[in-house]
Parts: C-alpha cells; sequence; structure tokens
C-alpha cells in the first residue's frame, strides 16, 4: 500500500469518526444516553484507524509512491 493510499483511509477515517461522534452527541441530546457509548467507541476505533494510516504515511517516502507506480 502507498503513502497516498494511507493518507485516503486516514481521511474516511476521520470522516467516519466525525459521523459517530455526531451520532453520539445526538444521542446524549435526546436523552438516548444508552446509544451513547457504543457510538463514542465507534467514533474512537475511527479516529484510532486514521491516526495509524497517517502515521505510517507519514513513515512512508514521497519517492516510494513514485517507484512502486513505474514498477508495479
Amino acid at each position: 500500500m502507498d503513502r497516498n493510499k494511507h493518507l485516503k483511509l486516514a481521511d474516511e477515517a476521520v470522516c467516519r469518526a466525525e459521523r459517530f461522534a455526531g451520532d453520539a452527541e445526538d444521542a446524549v441530546k435526546n436523552h438516548e444516553r444508552h446509544k451513547v457509548e457504543p457510538l463514542a467507541t465507534i467514533g474512537a476505533l475511527y479516529a484510532n484507524i486514521a491516526r495509524s494510516h497517517a502515521a505510517v504515511a507519514a513513515a512512508t517516502p514521497e519517492q516510494a509512491d513514485e517507484t512502486e507506480r513505474t514498477d508495479g
């Protein structure tokens, strides 16, 4: 997997984390407290996934992207 793919996956995971955080916030506002913890947990999971992909992307040299395109 190249650097750009990791960045794309990190972006997608951030969007999902944001969506679940918003859902958790809505559950609090609607007094549906039984939904808050699961939604917040899933949001935190996606935030961790985003951080992981971002860290791998940061550790991957940009030249590796170009090498994979020309070799593959």
